[in-house]
């Protein structure tokens, strides 16, 4: 059946899902869970290198999950929930204009936007039942403003996340033909940073969770 490749940004979301993988009651040899670097282009190298070294092996993994902690739009994803990601978006890949933001896919040169498996996607609302499914963005720069929350809220009616790597990811997956679905548990509503309203343990805490249901 292969094994499962859980990635995440950085080493205290591993540990937090590797946490949720060894009380799953899942086969550990089944799981690997390994951070990959911040930013889509670190995820995405570091997922490829990951995959490709799994092939070359003999033992390819059956699915990618790019997990971890982000930011939740007000009103659609609160601090502390589970979202997953019905198609990850790298909303920041693109043209400005005079008429606003275009997306590289309108710019001929490819596409900014992929989807969930649908097996995965099926797999995981299962069981994790009160998971919010939506779209999650991937911007190298994490929005810090006001306006900037409110024109991704408006380009992305959909959207009620972002992160920093599950495009990158998905890019890697896709190259590999593995199935590839976004989980993350929220730390932080999208907007001015202020770390004093950050709930990392929480969000740590829910990703733990998310994992061992995930997995069990």
């Amino acid at each position: 059946m292969g094994r499962l490749l859980i990635v995440t940004a950085v080493e205290a979301e591993a540990a937090a899902v590797q946490a949720g993988v060894d009380t799953s009651g899942a086969d550990p040899d089944t799981v690997v869970v390994a951070p990959v670097g911040v930013g889509p282009a670190a995820a995405a190298a570091g997922t490829t290198r990951l995959l490709t070294l799994a092939e070359a092996a003999g033992t390819p993994y059956r699915a990618v999950i790019s997990a971890g902690i982000a930011g939740g739009f007000p009103g659609r994803a609160a601090v502390g929930a589970t979202v997953l990601g019905a198609r990850t978006i790298a909303a920041d890949l693109g043209a400005e204009s005079p008429d606003g933001f275009l997306p590289v896919d309108q710019l001929g040169f490819g596409s900014n936007l992929l989807e969930a498996d649908p097996t995965l996607l099926k797999a995981l609302t299962t069981a994790l039942p009160t998971a919010i499914v939506g779209d999650i963005l991937t911007l190298a720069t994490v929005t810090g403003t006001n306006q900037t929350a409110a024109t991704l809220q408006a380009r992305h009616p959909l959207a009620v996340a972002e992160a920093m790597e599950g495009y990158g990811v998905a890019c890697a997956a896709q190259l590999a033909g593995v199935p590839f679905i976004e989980l993350r548990t929220i730390s932080n509503p999208i907007g001015p940073r202020d770390r004093a309203a950050w709930r990392l343990r929480e969000a740590f805490s829910a990703l733990t969770e998310a994992a061992a249901a995930a997995c069990g």
